[in-house]
């Protein structure tokens, strides 16, 4: 357990969820501004404009295909802001305050980077120029260059849960689990634009809509759901998810922009929700501690990660169903990862075993398992195809 001068003022309750969820952050104070980064405008190649397919949050890429919002995703879509970077596997260890990097090729660890306290994920820039490392107690960001691997100076942000991009590039989103905040920060400086008061528990993820005009959040200790109007910065809606003790996870919208996927540790599954009528959800069971969500480079499936038990159950968008699990050797813990860069390796962090997964997409078969620092988290496969990043551990369009 982590003892900080903010966990006092966490409630009891509050405090077991912390130790069980997919966060350990504790609650504090006041949100300040960050230093300048002046490193993060958007290159031509990202926001040159395309054939738009529907009116959408304005100063978004235009979609690409209707029917596939990660069409742009497809192996070998690389863009030209990353064509320079090395294939690397960016792994944020909670309590050891270490980024370890890891050669895809070779399985193992090159380099360990000394970072802030209780780094939770490791989090691609709208432009894709920059990783984010969100040192979550330390109240702040260490920015690490993907063609160098070198950090650079560290920017005060407060509790840095998790870190995401309006579809815009215009804001980052800073989810501040502990201060009950969603904070809208200028995505190239990190300066407070404005700070959104919530009053659900433990803000962790998030996914947008296909136009980029909204987007659903979940709330991990309270076990609710918010929609947030992207250009109003303001919550449209807010509902309790219908299971006792419901424990909220990653969100991932569905290829054809018509569902919402919510991982749920505790309801042992994913939440199917319409959220354009933002309606009460179904629940798909999939299997104990239901965490990370993470789709295919074809968009035909999902993979979730499946905590509590070691497993990796694999998803049919088309069939709508399940179709495969997919069992660890010897049990683990996967946590949060992604796909590499041609689809046939899915990358999970084990959060309770200090290690790190590589799994065939087409077997399911465990290729390595990789030692790294204590707590290993949101891990980064990076880089990856997609013009821009919506952040998280790289959701990209």
């Amino acid at each position: 357990m982590l003892t900080t001068t903010r966990t006092a003022a966490l409630l009891g309750g509050i405090l077991i969820a912390a130790l069980t969820g997919c966060g350990t952050s504790a609650e504090k104070g006041t949100t300040e501004a960050a230093t300048p980064r002046p490193d993060q405008s958007a290159t031509p190649e990202q926001a040159a404009p395309g054939r738009a397919t529907s009116p959408g949050l304005a100063g978004m890429p235009p979609v690409l295909d209707p029917k596939d919002v990660y069409a742009a995703d497809r192996p070998g879509k690389m863009s030209p802001a990353v064509k320079d970077f090395p294939a690397r596997i960016y792994v944020p260890n909670t309590n050891s305050n270490t980024v370890s990097v890891i050669d895809p090729k070779t399985y193992k660890v090159i380099k360990t980077i000394p970072v802030g306290h209780q780094p939770q994920h490791v989090v691609p820039s709208w432009d894709l120029k920059t990783l984010w490392v969100n040192n979550d107690l330390g109240d702040s960001l260490t920015p690490i260059d993907p063609a160098t691997g070198k950090p650079g100076k560290t920017v005060p942000v407060s509790d840095p849960y998790n870190l995401y991009f309006t579809p815009d590039g215009k804001y980052a989103i800073v989810m501040a689990s502990m201060d009950r905040e969603l904070v809208f920060r200028d995505a190239h400086t990190m300066k407070t634009a404005k700070t959104v008061p919530v009053d659900c528990a433990g803000v962790n993820h998030a996914d947008f809509s296909m136009d980029g005009r909204y987007f659903v959040v979940s709330c991990e200790f309270s076990g609710e759901l918010l929609k947030v109007d992207t250009a109003k910065m303001k919550i449209v809606g807010q509902q309790k998810l219908p299971f006792k003790g419901a424990m909220p996870q990653d969100v991932k919208l569905s290829p054809d922009g018509s569902r919402f996927y919510i991982a749920d540790m505790i309801a042992n599954g994913m939440w199917v929700l319409d959220g354009k009528k933002f309606t009460t959800p179904k629940l798909l069971s999939t299997g104990k501690g239901a965490h990370g969500l993470y789709v295919s480079r074809d968009s035909k499936v999902m993979y979730i990660s499946n905590r509590g038990e070691g497993t990796i159950s694999v998803f049919d968008f088309a069939r709508n169903k399940l179709t495969k699990k997919w069992r660890l050797p010897n049990g683990g813990s996967p946590d949060m990862g992604g796909v590499s860069p041609d689809g046939k390796v899915l990358w999970l962090s084990g959060r309770y075993n200090a290690e790190v997964y590589a799994i065939d997409t087409s077997t399911g078969k465990q290729l390595a398992r990789i030692p790294v620092g204590s707590g290993p988290h949101g891990l980064a496969v990076y880089p990856q195809p997609g013009r821009y990043s919506l952040g998280h551990t790289g959701v990209f369009r």
